[in-house]
């Protein structure tokens, strides 16, 4: 019970600290740092910033044409394990109730075992995720320590969840402690490694977009 009291309290308030913090300095060294002057002017016909930006955001969520057909699997399978992620992480009564207490907001949750089957379903999919990017040529040489470790933070809550359900390899108490304690890692390395796409994958598409629109580019 030590382990377990040490997880879900000091630990977790630590973490949880240190995500606020971490994800707040990102945000703000990007969105408060002096933009250099626009010189040029944009080219006729340009759309305006706010459309380029949200055109740039969503239409990256399909790969373009010239590609679609050499990254589907690539590009599907992504699509399999983020949403395989939102649904554990949001729609497991256990993490609603958990957020409900800290928040006061609560929301309608799958049943239990539809949402192991995704956890599964995401582990397996992070795997060959992991496959791929050890045995893609292009991928492997530009895999950095961040994309492996980031990986090994992302799927060891889903798959210590899944221990703690089915009560394999140790006792309840020990295996709640380890899920808790793999959460506490995943929040604490978040905001300083590519994890941190979580939240600045739309100012980056966005931003990405608006640059290439006054340039003339189209997409």
């Amino acid at each position: 019970m030590e382990l377990l009291d040490f997880a879900r309290g000091p630990a977790l308030t630590i973490a949880f600290a240190i995500f606020a913090i971490g994800v707040a300095w990102r945000l703000s060294s990007l969105l408060f740092t002096p933009r250099p002057h626009r010189r040029a002017e944009a080219r006729e016909g340009t759309p305006s910033d706010a459309k380029a930006f949200v055109r740039g955001v969503f239409s990256r969520f399909i790969p373009h044409k010239t590609y679609r057909d050499v990254v589907f699997a690539n590009h599907l399978n992504a699509y399999v394990f983020h949403i395989g992620l939102f649904i554990v992480v949001f729609l497991y009564r256990p993490h609603i109730l958990f957020i409900e207490g800290f928040t006061g907001l609560s929301w309608p949750a799958l049943p239990n075992t539809l949402v192991y089957g995704v956890g599964l379903v995401t582990v397996v999919s992070l795997g060959v995720a992991l496959a791929r990017r050890m045995t893609n040529p292009v991928q492997k040489i530009l895999t950095t320590f961040d994309d492996y470790f980031s990986w090994a933070l992302t799927v060891l809550p889903v798959l210590t969840g899944l221990l703690v359900v089915n009560g394999i390899g140790a006792r309840y108490e020990t295996l709640l402690a380890l899920h808790i304690l793999s959460v506490c890692a995943l929040l604490i390395w978040l905001p300083f490694g590519k994890l941190m796409h979580t939240f600045l994958f739309v100012l980056s598409r966005g931003v990405t977009s608006v640059r290439l629109s006054r340039r003339g580019a189209t997409f």
